[in-house]
């Protein structure tokens, strides 16, 4: 009895390492966060165009002069 309980013993041992080791070590290869960096220009184009804006109408804006009637 106690060649059988060696052998089973043996040959599950034998089973379990063959297991154990299949398909090899595994890597877990972690790739770097890639962060998307702003714009030089990340306060926008936005302000520089509301002031051209205001100084175009500044400048530029309608005739307030009354046109004189010629009566």
């Amino acid at each position: 009895m106690k060649k059988f309980l060696t052998s089973v013993a043996a040959a599950s041992l034998a089973i379990s390492a063959s297991t154990a080791y299949a398909g090899g070590p595994v890597v877990v290869a972690e790739e770097p966060e890639v962060v998307a960096e702003k714009p030089a220009s990340s306060a926008g184009i936005l302000p520089l165009l509301l002031v051209g804006v205001v100084l175009c109408v500044a400048l530029c804006g309608g005739d307030d002069d009354e046109e004189q009637r010629s009566q």
